[in-house]
């Protein structure tokens, strides 16, 4: 079992069409979970907001708009990251410094290379699996 985790604290600014607000937010990644990265935000509650997405995600929105699903990813060219979050409760656009998103996903491919992630994983598909199929002949 992986238990390298990094993290990184930067700042971003939701963009909501009128004054930007500025969060506290928290990029995390875990070796156990090597495909995903979280971004928490920090809005004055005792929890954060999490969201996940997958690591190539990130990678390729640093470079160029990308993301099919309830998050998009694309760089400005005045050097911020934009990143788009959007759920059945609303959708919300954010800026940073694409800088500080490119140093955390580098250090994440340090504690897991690209490539290397199957041996990470912290779970057993397998095992998964036959605990669904077991779970589901139970529930009949």
């Amino acid at each position: 079992m992986s238990t390298c985790t990094v993290t990184s604290d930067i700042t971003v600014r939701l963009m909501t069409g009128g004054p930007e607000v500025e969060l506290a937010a928290t990029f995390a990644y875990f070796a156990s979970d090597p495909y995903a990265v979280r971004l928490s935000f920090h809005v004055g509650e005792p929890e954060p907001v999490e969201w996940t997405f997958s690591r190539a995600l990130l990678r390729t929105g640093l470079e160029h708009a990308f993301g099919p699903g309830d998050v998009r990813i694309w760089p400005a060219c005045d050097g911020l990251l934009n990143i788009e979050l959007s759920s059945p409760f609303g959708q919300a656009r954010f800026e940073l410094l694409a800088e500080a998103a490119a140093a955390f996903l580098n250090r994440t491919y340090q504690a897991v290379p690209d490539g290397a992630e199957p041996e990470h994983r912290d779970d057993d598909v397998d095992t998964e699996l036959a605990d669904l199929l077991r779970q589901e002949g139970g529930a009949r």
